[in-house]
This record gives structure tokens, C-alpha cells and sequence, in this order.
């Protein structure tokens, strides 16, 4: 390539001139410098084809700040490039590719937008020729020192295109040599621009050597620590094939028996264990894969992890059940209060398992349903320990993998054998019980449904033969008691499901909150904190203000933590001197928890369209308000709150059933076709749904309509149907112990639900 061709620029005017101007975000451009450049902004766009339909130049300046969307003449520096456009080719979605290349510096005038694009006022900057034989000698030593930095640098590893290697080596012109250096560099745009500004072509040179001295610096380290690098790889391959020269040696002079001892161990846990035919010929198998392989490869490692899986388990070590009624009974009165039904309804699953020595088909899965903190999974630890089993508790919440349940194939780095397996091996024995935490968490994924996974654990016709994908071997789950828990039944899989005896547990009552508290809650968190008994006294009351102003949820897991909180503080009292014992009054509780926390309540004034309703959910009961009121329109019916369609579904009912009855009711029908009824269910961001609170959007309609206030303290539950039939709902002890802790103490309940 000849210097003449490579510096043909095209001319430009030399007074002031205007031209389109696009602003760039992180590239100085230079002169003589040809590059590709993707514009995606539109007034770029817009600048690109205004200088292609003109003479095809443009003014390309870097931006102060990259991140800046439309820069003003204040966001951009006062010295750009002008270019040619040598090529643009459109893009999808508006966008260009140009190759553009640099002509001359330009101080920018002034810089402002028109025609959707930025313009410039631009006074080109020409630079002297430089006869290289008028350089002085530190100036030609510069030029050397630039060339030898960028020799050095392409040593390094820098990628630097040949042909412009060549012309770089070719030049003697300091400016050109600055300009084509620095625009191959790996410098920072603000540097770049710092060259660009440098008019005086050897500081320009120096400039250029500072930035490509520091370059070279870091491609210098950067080689230092490759090297370094490789001389441990090379260094540690050397010490693995001497390591493997000394254990031959030690191999043939008799000095190595490792090997030897590991395989003799596991034949002699394999001749311990009672197991079928087809299991011992597959482990058998794989000790003798293991006896040929060598002992540091991979494959060997994976058996070697397997057969210690495999060899753990207890294929036929179990403890012995002790099916004592009574025993049962006493354990369950002693760690659980009340629950009497349920209570009940497991002694006699556990009768039928007795008479029947565990073995019965007909005995489903027990599975305990109940708000979160009732005491669902204490009550497996319960069963557990009065019939003498492993107690081993997994918690599926989340769980969104297959694998999790049958276990990962040993074709997988790092596998292991699934949930199931691996909590038969921590009880040690094949008959545990294992408590299935949050089976309604369960989630579907792309990796399978861990819940069909789980029928085969679950189905007495299949679990006898359980096969566990990293195990392979089939596995005797028949024997172990399974219980699982959940919050809802609705979001539990119909299959899963129809494996399991599902059992209530509702709510607990303040007066059985206040119980639990004194008897099973303080006398464990009294020496967790430090006291001893007597030192610390909760009033009845006491507890009552923590219930009803902190911990109105149906169980009394934040009960616990509440109690916990104020003994924290009791605790610090006692670090400081003060003496025990302390007595924790009613009037003691704000102080210790801060103000109570805001509840739905009860309205002290009756309202006319507005009703109590009486809600279900996962963790318990609560009291619903209905708002109904009215406008002036033409029969439309809003309802908002967050409502499902079922909800919403319900309220139309409602609403046709009050329409229907209007004369009944004293209500002009006419009216209905006059205003427009907007129904709500306050705390709008929590979704609500369900049929049962019918009869309450019923309600507040007909007040409504007739201008009657409904009795604040009255609350009521059932589903509406268009005749006025009022259907029985579900959750009535948890609705009813809602209105209770609202200071609601009449309720109306569906005749069918008696």
C-alpha cells in the first residue's frame, strides 16, 4: 500500500461551513482513520441521510457523558473530526451501518438542532506537512520509540491488522504516526479526545508514547501471569506422572495396598446385608468394575461414591413399632392442646394400621391441612415418638425439579441420589417417618413435575419397588410412614391428593392461645433466654393484649416470636442488675412491642351498603368489609378490590337475585336501570376469592336500594344463588373465631352448614 493512496482525502471548504453532526458515545475518530459504526439513534439516523443526499460529510465528536440520550452543545467537546461517508447500508428497524473515514480536526463553533438532527458550525483545522528531515533528533527518537512500543506491543498478543502495521512502520509524519497510533490503541475515549485536541504534532507523538507506554505496562503483566500460569500446569502434570511412576513402583514391590483394603471393604458390607438377588449382582458388578479401574480416574470415583451410597442404606434394618394406643394418646395431649377431632381421627388411623401390622392397602396417606403455625409438623414429631420411629422431615416449598424426588442420573457431574433416599439414610432404618413439608409449594417446571414423582413414593401398590434414577436399584419404601402437610388442599395435584386422608387443623381461640402460651410456649422459651421458672410472670391479660394486638393469626407461631421478643428484652434488663422476678403486666406490652399493629375491624356505626362478610384463607379467618353505594348512570355494575372471577361471578348473582326480588323488597325496579352500582372489597392490592360471600354482597345491596343500614356487628358467610337459596361454605370455626377477634358475637351462617 503507498503512502499517496492511503492520505487521499477528499477536500473541504477551509472558511466556516455548516454540515449535519453526529454526536458518538464512547469512539474518537481520526483523521485518515477508515471505520464501520452501527447508528441506532434516530436524529443520527436522520443526520446520516441529510449528509448522503449533500456532499456526503458529516461531523462526528465525542460526548461528554455516554449515557446521555440527546447531548447539548454543552454535553459534547469543541473539537471533532469531519468524515466521508464512504458506504451506508440500512438495517432493521431503522437502523444504519456506515464505514465512514476521518479528514480533517474542526473546531466547533456552535452546535444546535435542526430538521430532527444535529447541525454544526465548523471551521476546519489544516496541519502543516513536515519535512521529516527537519525533525530534530529527539523528535525522530520519539518516532522510533513509538514504533519499537507498538512492536512490542503486537509481541504481547496485541491484534493489530498487517497491512496497517505496515503503513505505521512506513510513516515518518510525527501527527499521522500519533493520529494512527492512538486510534489502534487501547486507550479511554477521554484520552483519545486528549490526542485529538494536541495540535502540535510532536506533543501529540509524546502523548501517544505515554498512552501506549502504559498499554505495553499492563500486556507485560498480563504475559507475566499467563506464563506463570502455564509453568504450574506444566509443573503439576509433571508431579501427577511422577506420583503415578512412584505407585507403579509401590505396586510392583507389594507397598500399595489401598486398593485391596477399599475393595475387601465393600465386599464385606455387601456380605452383611440381606438383600435380593438381582440388587447384590448389580453392586457385585460394580466392585468388580471397580477392582479393574484405575484408582485416580473419574469413572472410578463416581462408583466409588455409589457403592457408598448404596452400602449406607438400610435395606433391612428397622426399628420395631410400638402401636400403644394409649401411649399415642398421652404424647399427642402432652405436646398438642385441644384438637380433640384430630387427635381422634389419628389414633384411629393408627388403630387400623395396628390390626392390620402396617401392611394395609386400604390405610391412605395421612395428610395434615391447616393455617401455618398450628402445629401440623409437631404433630408428625409426635406420631414419631410414640411409635418409636426415625423422625426425618423434608420440605418440598418450591421444589420445581423431578429430580429432587427420583434423584439425578450418574451420568451427571456431582449427582446425587433424590430426596426420598437420602432421608431413609439419615433415619437409618427402613421404616421412619417422614414428614412431607408444604406439599401444596409444589411447582411445575421444564425440568418435570416433582408432584407426579411423588406418586410413586406415596402409592402402597408402587413404593414396594421405589427406584431412585441415581440408585437404580429398587428400593422398599412400603414400610415407611408417611405424613404430609400443607396449608390448602385446592392447589394440591387431584392425583396426589386422592393418595391422601387429608385431616383439619383449624385455628386457635384466644382463650386456647392464652393455654398453649402459659403450658407449652414460656416454659421453652424461658431457658432459652436465660431465666429459670418464676423468674419471668405473664398476666393473663398480658398475653390477651399480645394476641389480640400482635399475633392475631390462627396459629401461634408469631405468638412464639412475639413472647421471644419481649423476654429479649427482659433479658437485658436482668444483664444490667435489675432483679427478677419481672412480672409482665397488660399495660407492659406496648412498651416491649411498640404500637400494636392494625387490624380489620369492626365499623362502630352501621352504614347503609356497607356489610361484614367472613373470609377463608391459608393462614386462618378473616372479616371482609363490603361497600356498596350508588350513582346517577345506566345499570352498570363495577366491582373492584382485586376480585377473582369466581368472586365477581358472585356478585352478578347478587345482584340479579335483588333485582329479581325488588318488589318484594319495596324497591322500584325502575331504579335498577338509573344508577350505576359500584361494589368494594377494601385492601384493594390483596386478591380475593370464593362464592361464600354471597349472602354479604346480597346484603349490602339491599341496603343500598332501601337506604337500611346493616348492623355493624353482625357478620355473616354463604354463597347466594339467583332463587335466594343460601349454600353451605367451608372454614366456619376459622370465620368464626375472625369475628371474634374483630369484637363481632353474632354471626349468620347457612342453615345447610349445621
Amino acid at each position: 500500500m503507498m503512502m499517496e493512496d492511503f492520505f487521499r482525502l477528499p477536500e473541504v471548504p477551509s472558511e466556516e461551513f455548516e454540515l449535519p453532526a453526529m454526536p458518538l458515545r464512547d469512539l474518537v475518530v481520526f483523521p485518515a482513520m477508515v471505520v464501520p459504526l452501527f447508528v441506532g439513534r434516530e436524529f443520527s439516523v436522520r443526520a446520516i441521510e441529510n449528509a448522503l443526499k449533500r456532499d456526503r460529510l458529516i461531523l462526528l465528536v465525542l460526548q461528554k457523558e455516554k449515557n446521555v440520550e440527546e447531548p447539548d452543545k454543552e454535553g459534547i467537546y469543541s473539537m471533532g473530526v469531519i468524515a466521508h461517508i464512504i458506504r451506508a447500508t440500512p438495517l432493521e428497524e431503522g437502523k444504519l451501518k456506515i464505514l465512514v473515514q476521518g479528514i480533517k480536526r474542526a473546531h466547533i463553533k456552535d452546535y444546535y438542532k435542526k430538521e430532527d438532527h444535529y447541525w454544526a458550525l465548523v471551521k476546519a483545522i489544516d496541519e502543516k506537512e513536515i519535512n521529516p528531515e527537519e525533525l530534530s533528533r529527539e523528535d525522530r527518537a520519539y518516532i522510533s520509540a513509538v514504533k519499537e512500543l507498538l512492536d512490542r506491543a503486537v509481541a504481547l498478543g496485541k491484534q493489530v491488522i498487517p497491512d496497517l502495521l505496515m503503513v505505521i512502520r512506513e510513516l515518518e509524519d510525527p501527527g499521522k504516526l500519533a493520529d494512527l497510533t492512538a486510534s489502534i490503541s487501547d486507550i479511554k475515549s477521554h484520552e483519545a479526545q486528549k490526542v485529538l485536541e494536541s495540535l502540535d504534532p510532536i506533543e501529540r507523538l509524546k502523548l501517544v508514547h505515554q498512552y501506549l507506554s502504559n498499554e505495553v505496562g499492563m500486556l507485560e503483566v498480563q504475559s507475566r501471569i499467563r506464563n506463570t500460569a502455564r509453568e504450574r500446569i506444566e509443573k503439576e502434570q509433571r508431579e501427577y506422572f511422577l506420583r503415578q511412576q512412584l505407585k507403579a513402583i509401590q505396586e510392583e514391590l507389594g507397598e500399595l495396598d489401598e486398593k485391596k483394603e477399599e475393595i475387601e471393604n465393600y465386599r464385606k458390607k455387601l456380605a452383611q446385608l440381606k438383600l435380593s438377588k438381582e440388587v447384590r449382582e448389580e453392586i457385585e458388578k460394580q466392585i468388580k468394575r471397580l477392582e479393574r479401574m484405575h484408582p485416580e480416574s473419574a469413572e472410578a470415583g463416581v462408583i466409588r461414591t455409589w457403592l457408598d451410597w448404596v452400602l449406607e442404606l438400610p435395606w433391612n434394618k428397622k426399628t420395631k413399632d410400638r402401636y400403644n394406643l394409649e401411649r399415642v394418646k398421652e404424647i399427642l395431649d402432652r405436646d398438642h392442646y385441644n384438637l380433640e377431632k384430630v387427635k381422634e381421627r389419628i389414633i384411629e388411623y393408627l388403630a387400623v394400621k395396628k390390626l392390620t401390622k402396617g401392611k394395609s392397602t386400604a390405610v391412605q396417606i395421612l395428610c395434615f391441612v391447616g393455617p401455618p403455625g398450628v402445629g401440623k409438623t409437631s404433630l408428625g414429631k409426635s406420631i414419631a415418638e410414640a411409635l418409636g420411629k426415625k423422625f426425618v422431615r423434608i420440605s418440598l416449598g418450591g421444589i420445581r425439579d423431578e429430580a429432587e424426588i427420583r434423584g439425578h442420573r450418574r451420568t451427571y457431574v456431582g449427582a446425587l441420589p433424590g430426596r426420598i433416599i437420602q432421608a431413609v439414610k439419615q433415619a437409618g432404618t427402613k421404616n421412619p417417618l417422614i414428614v412431607l413439608d408444604e406439599v401444596d409449594k409444589i411447582s411445575i417446571s421444564f425440568q418435570g413435575d416433582p408432584a407426579a414423582a411423588l406418586l410413586e413414593v406415596l402409592d402402597p401398590e408402587q413404593n414396594k419397588t421405589f427406584t431412585d434414577l441415581y440408585i437404580g436399584l429398587p428400593f422398599d419404601l412400603s414400610e415407611v410412614f408417611f405424613i404430609c402437610t400443607a396449608n390448602r388442599v385446592d392447589t394440591i395435584p387431584r392425583p396426589l391428593l386422592d393418595r391422601m386422608e387429608v385431616i383439619y387443623l383449624s385455628g386457635y381461640s384466644e382463650e386456647e392461645k392464652v393455654f398453649i402460651a402459659k403450658n407449652h410456649l414460656l416454659p421453652k422459651l424461658l431457658p432459652l433466654h436465660g431465666f429459670k421458672e418464676g423468674e419471668v410472670i405473664f398476666q393473663d391479660e398480658a398475653l390477651l393484649e399480645v394476641i389480640r394486638g400482635y399475633a392475631r393469626e390462627s396459629g401461634v407461631r408469631n405468638l412464639q416470636r412475639q413472647l421471644g421478643t419481649i423476654l429479649r428484652k427482659l433479658a437485658l434488663r436482668k444483664l444490667r442488675g435489675e432483679k427478677p422476678p419481672f412480672e409482665v403486666k397488660a399495660q407492659d406490652v406496648k412498651g416491649f412491642l411498640g404500637v400494636p399493629k392494625r387490624f380489620t375491624d369492626k365499623e362502630d356505626t352501621p352504614m347503609v351498603g356497607l356489610a361484614v362478610g367472613l373470609a377463608w384463607t391459608e393462614v386462618g379467618g378473616e372479616i371482609m368489609l363490603i361497600e356498596a353505594t350508588r350513582f346517577k348512570g345506566k345499570g352498570n355494575l363495577i366491582l373492584t378490590g382485586s376480585l377473582g372471577d369466581v368472586m365477581k361471578e358472585s356478585a352478578q348473582a347478587a345482584m340479579s337475585y335483588i333485582k329479581s326480588k325488588a318488589e318484594d323488597y319495596g324497591i322500584n325496579p325502575e331504579e335498577f336501570s338509573n344508577w350505576d352500582v359500584h361494589i368494594h372489597v377494601p385492601e384493594g392490592a390483596v386478591p380475593k376469592d370464593g362464592p361464600s360471600a354471597g349472602i354479604t354482597i346480597a346484603t349490602a345491596l339491599l341496603s343500598l336500594f332501601t337506604d337500611i343500614p346493616v348492623r355493624s356487628d353482625i357478620a355473616m358467610t354463604g354463597e347466594v344463588t339467583l332463587r335466594g337459596r343460601v349454600l353451605p361454605v367451608g372454614g366456619l370455626k376459622e370465620k368464626i373465631l375472625a369475628a371474634k377477634r374483630a369484637g363481632i358475637y353474632e354471626v349468620i351462617l347457612p342453615e345447610k352448614n349445621k
